[in-house]
């Protein structure tokens, strides 16, 4: 995999943040997807993010966290699906790209388990996140990308 360090910018995001089984997220993203509608903010203008907090290979169902997220400019009004404004903070990160499905996300274990111990880096107090590129029912899983961020010192 060929791994990257960049340098990520402060991205205001209205978060829904899913807690629970990873079986249950879906549902979560459809509320946001709801409340995206709802507010006129298009993929191809807003970016879509996924800052995970835990592993869900390691982690009990009922610990799991997510924060599923779009890119705003604007705060975020009270709303009846529980979306809220959070920041991704700036700062450097190792990326790497990952083609396919998201069910099983192969670059975050790559950056922690071979890249990351190998590089001489040190992670930042953020959690890995994923840049979801391409978002849509017109997607086809084969053709799916997310840029995976690890956030380094």
């Amino acid at each position: 995999m060929d791994v990257q360090i960049v340098d990520f910018p402060e991205t205001k995001v209205a978060v829904l943040e899913h807690r629970g089984s990873p079986a249950l997220e879906h549902e979560s993203v459809r509320k946001l997807i709801a409340w995206r509608l709802e507010n006129r903010l298009p993929p191809d203008r807003h970016r879509n993010y996924g800052v995970h907090y835990n592993d869900p290979r390691t982690t009990p169902p009922a610990e799991y966290r997510v924060d599923i997220c779009i890119s705003v400019e604007h705060d975020v009004a009270p709303n009846p699906q529980g979306v809220v404004n959070k920041y991704i903070p700036a700062g450097r990160c190792a990326v790497v790209r990952h083609l396919g499905s998201r069910e099983n996300v192969s670059a975050a274990v790559y950056l922690y388990e071979v890249w990351l111990p190998n590089s001489g880096e040190t992670l930042r107090d953020f959690p890995i996140f994923f840049h979801y590129v391409n978002v849509g029912p017109q997607v086809q899983e084969r053709e799916m990308i997310t840029d995976v961020y690890l956030p380094l010192l």
